[in-house]
């Protein structure tokens, strides 16, 4: 697997914003993906040394489409906790 194809996008919401505080940064990524690979992904792409890595599976949620229910889409979270004093640039605005 491709590292470019492992990361799909970052998470930017408002939790992820008080995790990245805390050096923590959150992705949306390949279902298939492992903590490994998610690992060296954030090391290969963005040249910093990720200490751990935590991986959520995020069911769909209950929606509703002209009368008819439905599901959004489930989808892979992962958690990348970074060294201390180090940053990912693209989150910072540099």
């Amino acid at each position: 697997m491709k590292y470019e194809s492992i990361l799909i996008e970052p998470v930017l919401s408002e939790k992820a914003n008080i995790l990245r505080e805390q050096g923590k940064y959150v992705f949306k990524v390949d279902p298939r993906a492992t903590k490994p690979e998610i690992k060296e992904a954030v090391r290969k792409l963005f040249n910093v040394n990720p200490v751990s890595c935590t991986v959520l599976n995020m069911g769909g949620k209950p929606k509703r489409l002209r009368n008819r229910p439905g599901y959004t889409s489930s989808w892979k979270k992962a958690v990348v906790r970074l060294a201390k004093d180090e940053k990912i640039g693209i989150f910072e605005g540099v």
